[in-house]
């Protein structure tokens, strides 16, 4: 085995929210095939009940945006894209449904970092938390893989922290899409892990 985790590491579970990976979230509304998105939450689930057995400290990822700081970036990307940006900005509204977690929530020795941006790095308590924990290494788990994850990948990365990204348990909607991240990742920021290896090492299988 060429890698191995250290006792500061926490496991980091990014947007695995309604409006992302529902049947009744904005993704669904807008026709997006949501069919990647249940096999990695499952192996998510995996992930939890260990991780809460070897006592990894676990931190929910959670976009909630707000009109008041909706970004001005994104609102002119959209529009140049032919999109509304007033609708598509308002995604994981505050207080809405569409940001409840989906199938997984925190139990209470979890922690929850929101964030209104693609990266938890941006504009959050993420670093605050983990120098409080300590932790050294990320395990990167959620949605989507060429997004948020990716996003949050890369700043963990140039922040010095070394990261774990957990394959099987990402994903995007589109299968192709999800690979060519993971390949991209694996190139530059981050080692490429299966549900199944985590497991076995943090059982001492």
């Amino acid at each position: 085995m060429s890698w191995k985790l250290k006792d500061q590491t926490a496991l980091l579970i990014v947007d695995v929210q309604q409006d992302f990976c529902g049947p009744e979230g904005k993704m669904a509304q807008y026709g997006i095939d949501l069919s990647t998105i249940d096999p990695a939450v499952d192996q998510i689930e995996r992930l939890i009940e260990v991780a809460h057995k070897q006592e990894v400290p676990i931190v929910f990822i959670r976009l909630i945006t707000d009109p008041v700081t909706d970004s001005r970036a994104m609102k002119s990307w959209y529009a140049k894209k032919g999109l509304d940006p007033e609708e598509s900005v308002a995604i994981c509204r505050r207080g809405t449904f569409g940001a409840e977690d989906y199938r997984i929530a925190p139990s209470a020795v979890d922690y929850i970092v929101e964030k209104q941006k693609y990266s938890a790095f941006v504009s959050t308590n993420i670093e605050l938390l983990l120098q409080q924990l300590n932790v050294e290494q990320l395990v990167v788990t959620g949605v989507t893989t060429e997004c948020c994850v990716d996003s949050t990948v890369r700043d963990a990365f140039m922040k010095d922290y070394e990261v774990f990204v957990v394959e099987d348990a990402c994903a995007a909607y589109e299968q192709d899409v999800h690979l060519m991240s993971i390949n991209i990742l694996d190139m530059n920021f981050a080692t490429i892990l299966s549900t199944e290896q985590l497991l076995s090492y943090w059982e001492g299988e």
